[in-house]
């Protein structure tokens, strides 16, 4: 991560011991793919390089608050 010239977020959820769909795991911890655009968007706007109520239509939009909304990653196995 210090070798990194760009902001940087890291993401991760191993080792917690969460049980709850795969969905729900991957909401509660945000590193869905819905979490992860609007962390991105939250770095863009304190950037200034997108508006600054874009992280907050998105947290919205895609119920960001509601871990039974996760859609990411149900596919099954190791995924």
């Amino acid at each position: 991560r210090q070798f990194i010239p760009n902001d940087f977020a890291s993401l991760g959820a191993d080792g917690f011991g969460f049980s709850d769909t795969r969905q729900a795991a991957r909401r509660y911890f945000k590193n869905d793919t819905h979490s992860i655009v609007a962390k991105t968007l939250q770095m863009l706007a304190a950037r200034g390089e997108v508006e600054e109520g874009a992280p907050s239509y998105a947290i919205d939009r895609y119920k960001l608050l509601d871990v039974n909304a996760g859609t990411t990653g149900g596919a099954g196995g190791d995924a």
